[in-house]
């Protein structure tokens, strides 16, 4: 079936009792059993069964096996935000000694978990160029416990060749992690590029307008290791699973994500080519746009469609304040994927606590505007950035 029909039709774990075609938000903690036995199979996952709602729950649960029917996972785990499923997957395979292979281009507070939160705990960061082959063979060695990286950087907008490097990393049997925020899971199917496990923010454009917080593990189930420490460790003993209020919210937004990432990806195309165009700004980055360094390969890798983050240079830092005070349309503020239309300032904001130095090592520019672009009439969008600037 079509992904539009199979994100409104899959059916329920267990039948509705009632016969509910929108799944009932179960907000309760605890589950009764007919009989001892049934307790104990449901607490050893013998039987599909809820056995607490820290650890599984039919709203979540029903949310889960919706995003592993549209993905054909092996398994799929649902978290409370992004950062609690990048972190999950990243510590079901690093351990202390080990090193993780990634970019210096990564969302910030992603960069530093690699290069701050897990050194602490004694696992190594290899921040390297990930659109350098030679150089990503070069980096993996014995103690190499994952490739990690972003199918479409934030805010660098770089995209690395997924199917090339999941070669190299599996001859050295290491597994790849993809952050797939950028780029909806229906759109493209990260499995036949090799990637072993996506992690996904589903804040983003799952939850159908900012509604609510969430994370996905999509796991391929080609290193099974990872889902037995993510669904029988890490979940259990860390309290990160995903809320039923979200899951609802979450599993009403999967259902339209369709129809919305279309009109969403086609207002950022348009966007961008009629940026080129406005005096102010000196440089507008879109993988979408045809003379994009990575557009041959994005085409290649997720399709038409490019996704609805793009980023404009203006002359300076100030000239991004004074544009950013000037927006009457577009919103200043964070998360991406929003059905609004929203604006910020990454190198005083998202990475606002990185030193200079850092900020150029990592092509964070002070000159950069990052617009996640929403539904609005794209005109409208431009009318408001061209007075803005002035």
């Amino acid at each position: 079936m079509n992904k539009q029909t199979i994100a409104i039709n899959t059916p329920f774990v267990r039948p509705d009792v009632y016969g509910s075609l929108s799944v009932p938000i179960y907000t309760n903690v605890s589950f009764e059993f007919e009989d001892a036995q049934e307790m104990a199979d449901a607490f050893c996952n013998r039987i599909k069964a809820p056995d607490y709602a820290r650890i599984a729950n039919p709203t979540v649960t029903n949310f889960e096996q919706r995003v592993k029917a549209l993905t054909g996972a092996e398994h799929v785990t649902a978290f409370n935000s992004g950062m609690a499923a990048i972190s999950t997957a990243l510590l079901a395979v690093s351990a202390q000694g080990k090193n993780i292979l990634t970019s210096r281009h990564l969302f910030g507070n992603t960069l530093a978990l690699i290069s701050g939160t897990l050194l602490r705990f004694g696992v190594k960061p290899r921040l390297k160029d990930l659109t350098n082959l030679e150089e990503v063979e070069a980096s993996i060695d014995e103690q190499t416990c994952c490739v990690y990286l972003e199918i479409v950087t934030n805010p660098q907008m770089e995209v690395a060749d997924l199917k090339a490097i999941a070669e190299i990393a599996h001859k050295k049997g290491v597994p790849v992690i993809a952050d797939s925020t950028a780029i909806p899971f229906t759109e493209m199917s990260l499995k036949d590029l090799g990637v072993d496990v996506e992690v996904v923010s589903s804040t983003k454009y799952i939850s159908g307008g900012g509604t609510s917080l969430g994370g996905l593990i999509i796991d391929y189930g080609s290193f099974p290791k990872i889902n037995k420490y993510v669904k029988y460790d890490l979940l259990i003993n860390l309290g990160v699973y995903m809320t039923p209020q979200s899951a609802y919210m979450q599993t009403l937004g999967l259902e339209t994500l369709e129809v919305r990432y279309q009109r969403q990806a086609a207002n950022a195309l348009w966007l961008a080519e009629h940026l080129r165009n406005v005096q102010g700004i000196t440089r507008v980055n879109y993988v979408g746009l045809p003379d994009n360094p990575y557009y041959e390969l994005a085409q290649r890798q997720f399709g038409k469609t490019a996704g609805a983050m793009l980023t404009i240079d203006l002359e300076s830092k100030e000239a991004c304040f004074r544009f950013l005070n000037n927006l009457k349309l577009i919103h200043r503020a964070t998360n991406l994927f929003d059905s609004r239309t929203l604006a910020i300032h990454p190198a005083s904001t998202i990475f606002g606590l990185f030193p200079l130095r850092q900020l150029e090592q990592i092509d964070v520019r002070q000159t950069t505007i990052r617009l996640s672009v929403g539904l609005e009439a794209p005109e409208d969008l431009l009318a408001d950035i061209e007075q803005a600037l002035g």
